[in-house]
């Protein structure tokens, strides 16, 4: 899971483009890199760290120009290297930057095919890199005659050649920007635009909340299968040039329960109100259960919303039980399990005054290797509550994530093997823990859109819905993370 943000601006682009990424940090913590076009010559900035380490405003005055990309970067193998930060370039056709969110499930495969019969040799192990040279082939194969024309029959094949979820932005030489959404529509991409003066100013981006920190007005979601075209001008064409629309879309449904900020917009679902709804459904699951705690403490930040409407429903105080240090990032996007081992207490401390002799129920949006779960609910045990129990706005994760969310391996999964929910809080030092189901959980953050047909919740039910993740796949996957876990614990220092 990673941020983007295409700009057609004014001179100073690469300013928005950094105070966009700013919004979109909590999608990736890894890496940060912006790209511009002055009219003449590409300049690029990027590196490892958050986006305040990387951009200086001495740097940012270095980027001219009035098209932007940018990019906060999430890696799903454990790791990485500057080299992999984004966006990448190729220099033929045009010259061209690119930056996305997601994951290339045929990456490896794709290496190879473009190296024999595409000539095109890729230099890093980052997957934008393979859109990247299918595009870039593709255009330069088809370029004769419309270049609009020639940008969507590219995209065709880009989608045709590339497998898996995808969403993101093309910066070319001369031409201007491509935005484009995969046929399921699994990444969101949404677009905007304001008028300054008699020109309309351009933004697309992975999540409204950046448009709106920019002064852009929505324009709405790009479909699945939608190609963006804008050139430098101002004057922007669409189309959608593969798949079978809403039949077809599958937005992740973990956008809503975790990954995206509570104000956004997604597919005409606004993600503080999906987990608004959450927190009804959970409160009822909870009674269901004949649990009756004193009180409700959410696991702060994305649970909030929730843990106030549970609160509410189940007529209990809710209270702050959970005090976050906003300087140490989100554990789940951490590049390795020792890393979230060692934050959880540097993340959270207890106000005792709100858990000393109290039944607890603690609401997180999901639990998905437990590692934190364990930790919170030792501290507030610590903190003198006599009965914690947890409350999941979220069903089971049971299943790898084969479209870039760092859930890979079902070893990881404190929910695997279909553990039943009295075993789970006993690992987890629960007295009881207490999920959504898949139907509770769809019900909730669909409410009263009619833009989404269905959601992609394979981590929960294992029903991927490209058709294409098989058994070899997802050991391919498997394999993959492991590899880098081993790697990544290696690198630890010594503790002493």
């Amino acid at each position: 899971m990673c941020g983007f943000i295409g700009l057609l601006s004014g001179p100073r682009a690469a300013f928005d483009a950094a105070d966009a990424m700013l919004v979109l940090q909590h999608r990736g913590q890894d890496a940060a890199g912006i790209t511009t076009f002055d009219g003449d010559a590409f300049h690029t900035h990027r590196g490892g760290g958050l986006v305040q380490q990387v951009f200086s405003p001495g740097m940012l005055e270095s980027l001219e120009g009035s098209l932007a990309i940018g990019h906060t970067r999430y890696p799903t193998v454990g790791g990485g290297t500057d080299a992999d930060a984004q966006p990448l370039y190729t220099n033929h056709p045009y010259g061209i930057a690119m930056a996305h969110n997601g994951n290339v499930t045929n990456f490896g495969d794709l290496k190879k095919e473009l190296s024999e019969k595409d000539e095109r040799r890729l230099g890093t192990n980052c997957d934008v890199e393979a859109i990247l040279n299918v595009f870039a082939s593709a255009l330069h194969r088809k370029r004769n005659g419309s270049w609009v024309d020639a940008v969507y029959k590219a995209m065709a094949e880009v989608f045709k050649r590339v497998r898996g979820s995808y969403s993101g932005v093309a910066l070319v030489g001369g031409k201007g920007l491509v935005a484009f959404r995969d046929p399921y529509g699994i990444k969101p991409a949404i677009l905007g635009r304001r008028r300054v003066g008699r020109r309309w100013h351009w933004c697309v981006c992975s999540e409204s909340a950046a448009l709106n920190v920019l002064g852009y007005d929505i324009v709405g979601d790009l479909d699945p299968g939608e190609v963006v075209v804008i050139d430098p001008s101002g004057k922007l064409d669409r189309k959608i040039v593969a798949g079978r629309g809403k039949k077809q879309h599958r937005p992740c449904i973990f956008e809503f329960v975790y990954f995206a900020r509570p104000d956004s917009v997604i597919d005409d679902i606004s993600v503080y109100k999906a987990r608004i709804r959450l927190g009804e459904a959970l409160a009822h699951r909870v009674m269901a259960r004949h649990i009756k705690p004193d009180v409700v403490v959410p696991v702060p930040d994305s649970a909030r919303p929730a843990a106030l409407e549970c609160a509410r429903m189940l007529d209990v105080r809710y209270r702050e039980g959970l005090l976050k240090n906003r300087y140490v990032g989100r554990t789940f996007i951490m590049p390795d399990q020792g890393n979230r081992e060692r934050n959880v207490r540097a993340k959270l401390t207890t106000l005792p005054m709100e858990l000393e002799g109290k039944k607890v129920l603690l609401v997180d949006d999901s639990v998905v290797r437990g590692t934190t779960t364990k930790a919170t609910i030792a501290m507030v045990r610590e903190a003198g509550a006599t009965e914690v129990y947890v409350g999941v706005a979220s069903p089971k994760i049971k299943n790898p994530c084969p479209y870039g969310i760092d859930m890979q391996t079902r070893n990881e999964f404190v929910a695997r093997n279909n553990r039943s929910e009295k075993v789970i809080a006993e690992r987890i030092g629960a007295d009881a823990i207490v999920y959504l189901s898949i139907n509770d959980l769809v019900k909730s953050v669909k409410g009263p859109t009619d833009r989404v047909g269905g959601f992609c919740h394979a981590c929960m039910d294992g029903n991927y819905p490209t058709g294409d993740i098989t058994p070899e796949v997802l050991r391919g996957l498997e394999s993959e993370r492991n590899r880098a876990t081993r790697a990544a614990k290696k690198s630890l220092p010594a503790r002493g």
